[in-house]
């Protein structure tokens, strides 16, 4: 079991209000309004369309409220046990479970419904499409089911342009047209790319325009 600590769920960049919300408004009321002894939840979409940010930010708001969250992901050591004086348990990226974590996972769900805790799971496919035991798949597809839908440009340029101002860091248009153009919109690694960017930005003591991006993925590469 791996209890997520308070100082990792208490992030301030993965809350309720940081999300940007684009199309996925009627998921981010559901989770915040999320109750003791609710059906479960699985958010599904594609990698960095906003899963796990919305999985920490529940946490969060779980602990906050005085509230014991367990967090158990695929490639955790197993084995994973179970806490009855858990307020929460959440189940991420369900689809890469091995046949061991499935086990693992099937039997926190019987015993969470058992003892009335919420589950909250993330995956990158609908439970129909999920490569999982039919057990284990039937449960995660029983309770509400909402498909994240990733950023579209308005939405990616909005976040980054406040994730600029919040660093007091200037981003011409020209610096976000070829940051949108030729990188995927996953907020996730558009945030690492600004981390890289300004940090080299303060090394090399200029300020960030498209010929220091260039000359930045030359000389360390691109986006892993």
């Amino acid at each position: 079991m791996r209890q997520l600590p308070l100082l990792i769920a208490s992030d301030p960049a993965h809350t309720f209000e940081t999300f940007v919300v684009a199309g996925n408004a009627l998921a981010l009321a559901h989770l915040r309004g999320l109750t003791r002894q609710a059906a479960p939840v699985l958010l599904w979409g594609p990698p960095g369309a906003g899963k796990t940010h919305l999985l920490r930010a529940l946490a969060s708001s779980v602990q906050q409220q005085g509230g014991r969250v367990s967090w158990f992901t695929a490639g955790d050591d197993l084995p994973w046990q179970f806490d009855e004086g858990d307020t929460l348990i959440v189940l991420d990226d369900c689809d890469a479970l091995d046949e061991a974590g499935q086990q693992a996972a099937f039997a926190l769900f019987v015993q969470a419904t058992t003892h009335g805790i919420p589950v909250a799971a993330a995956a990158r496919v609908p439970p129909i499409d999920l490569p999982l035991r039919e057990d284990l798949r039937t449960r995660l597809g029983w309770g509400h089911i909402f498909a994240i839908e990733p950023l579209g440009e308005a939405e990616a340029r909005g976040a980054l342009r406040r994730e600029a101002d919040r660093r007091g860091i200037f981003l011409s248009d020209d610096v976000m047209d070829y940051l949108l153009t030729r990188f995927s919109r996953d907020l996730k690694h558009l945030m690492k790319l600004l981390d890289r960017l300004d940090e080299f930005a303060l090394a090399h003591k200029r300020g960030i325009t498209v010929p220091l991006l260039k000359q930045m993925l030359s000389e360390e590469g691109g986006l892993s």
